[in-house]
């Protein structure tokens, strides 16, 4: 009819495939965390449980193979230029920039945790170094009495009693276990800042990332050197030397103590890294 008014529903945008997907792999997973909480009780009999839970460890290490691949040739060069030429003020305004945008998701973790002294911790350096701090650039919140620590939803998970699950080497990533592949989806989906929409926020996370990943395995260099010219297997120590670190984390995160030490620190304290089992490459 002419002159008439023609209303029409707006529809809703359909999810991207990448929501989709990384949806999906989330109900997966966690689908598939129940199973994983049957570990041993006793903490030496859980820890060689979860150091050697690797039924996959054949498929595992293509995977690791192409990783360090992509380590040796794609990723070192640059890092070791990186950590031989730039001077360490600026390497570390790097790292407290990438650390300061980690700061909301630890603090919702230290909440989830029940760990209320360090999520008003974390809230406080996250305002003082955003704001004094130059946006994260120099760590002042430190110098204030109030330390870093890390916290994240694989951390949360293993307070609340579930179990890391078999052994995972994630492409690119490195390893991992089944709880914490979960908490890594559930970090990219939890991430305060990730609601967000400002773009200066959005470009600042994106920034941040790629600096933090950078800066993280700037530190882990002479760790992961030492490691593989000492080691039998350098797929079975690395596997141990994490399953160790995240066992660290998660009894500091039921504890509640006041600071973490730095990854690479964690790491160095654990002392010399066995296997807990024989590897498959052991075998005649």
């Amino acid at each position: 009819m002419p002159g008439a008014l023609k209303i029409t529903a707006a529809m809703p945008r359909p999810p991207s495939p990448v929501a989709r997907h990384v949806r999906s792999t989330t109900v997966v997973l966690l689908l598939a965390l129940p199973g994983c909480a049957q570990v041993p009780t006793d903490p030496v009999a859980r820890a060689a449980y979860e150091e050697a839970n690797d039924p996959a460890e054949p498929v595992n290490r293509v995977i690791f193979a192409g990783n360090q691949w992509v380590d040796r040739n794609l990723l070192q060069p640059p890092i070791r230029a990186y950590e031989e030429y730039v001077p360490d003020r600026v390497r570390n305004s790097v790292r407290n920039f990438g650390r300061n945008l980690e700061a909301p998701s630890i603090a919702v973790n230290d909440v989830l945790q029940a760990n209320f002294d360090r999520a008003w911790t974390t809230t406080q350096r996250f305002v003082v170094n955003t704001t004094l701090g130059g946006a994260g650039l120099f760590d002042v919140a430190t110098d204030w009495d109030l330390p870093h620590h890390d916290a994240d939803f694989g951390q949360t998970f293993g307070v609340w009693g579930i179990g890391t699950g078999p052994s995972i080497q994630l492409p690119l990533l490195g390893p991992s276990n089944v709880r914490d592949t979960v908490g890594t989806v559930a970090g990219i989906l939890g991430n305060p800042l990730g609601f967000v929409q400002a773009d200066a926020v959005q470009t600042a996370q994106m920034v941040g990332s790629g600096t933090d990943l950078v800066s993280q395995r700037a530190d882990m260099l002479k760790v992961t050197d030492d490691l593989e010219k000492n080691s039998m297997d350098y797929y079975v120590a690395l596997r141990s030397m994490y399953a160790q670190r995240r066992a660290a984390l998660v009894d500091e995160g039921r504890s509640g103590g006041p600071t973490a030490s730095e990854e690479f620190e964690v790491i160095e304290d654990i002392g010399p890294v066995t296997p807990a089992e024989p590897s498959i490459q052991d075998e005649p």
